[in-house]
């Protein structure tokens, strides 16, 4: 069973690497083996557990295991990250985290969220229905531009003030 929740402190040790399998696999077909090498080496930033201790962050377990986490900065609306670990691919897991993160944004009264989609996850956020802005070229903080694309999505009000589901 799946099981969504907030991210904790004691998470931390596990995103970071999770999220390099996830880009090493996802992305292999879709940039240079020289770019997925240098983006997969750099270490988390800073900015992973000030996200995290802010109640921004959800992870989901399957079994037990973390199976995948997103980040949302509830300040600006940035989906900073929604990583899924490669053997819990293509089982919804991305779109329920998500969802997630969409209710906690309504819930805040964040009403446009936006993001820069590695090449291999345009389509999804695209059936998530983000829409395409522009092609851009992300300025990594390890120094290499990653090719992607600038992707918004606007929210509804919240209804009743809801908090994210559990």
């Amino acid at each position: 069973m799946l099981i969504c929740r907030a991210a904790t402190a004691a998470d931390l040790a596990v995103l970071w690497p999770l999220r390099t399998r996830a880009v090493r696999t996802s992305c292999a077909a879709h940039y240079p083996a020289a770019v997925i090498e240098t983006w997969s080496a750099s270490a988390a930033p800073a900015s992973l557990a000030v996200l995290v201790n802010l109640g921004s962050a959800v992870v989901a377990e399957k079994d037990g295991a973390l199976a995948g986490f997103a980040v949302l900065d509830l300040a600006s609306g940035e989906v900073d990250a929604v990583f899924v670990d490669p053997a819990h691919q293509r089982r919804g897991i991305a779109l329920d985290l998500l969802r997630w993160l969409e209710e906690l944004a309504q819930g805040r009264g964040v009403r446009r969220l936006f993001l820069s989609a590695s090449l291999n996850a345009v389509a999804f956020y695209e059936r998530a229905g983000f829409v395409r802005v522009r092609d851009e070229v992300y300025a990594h903080r390890s120094g290499i531009g990653i090719a992607s694309v600038f992707m918004e999505r606007m929210l509804s009000p919240a209804c009743d003030g809801a908090a994210p589901l559990k």
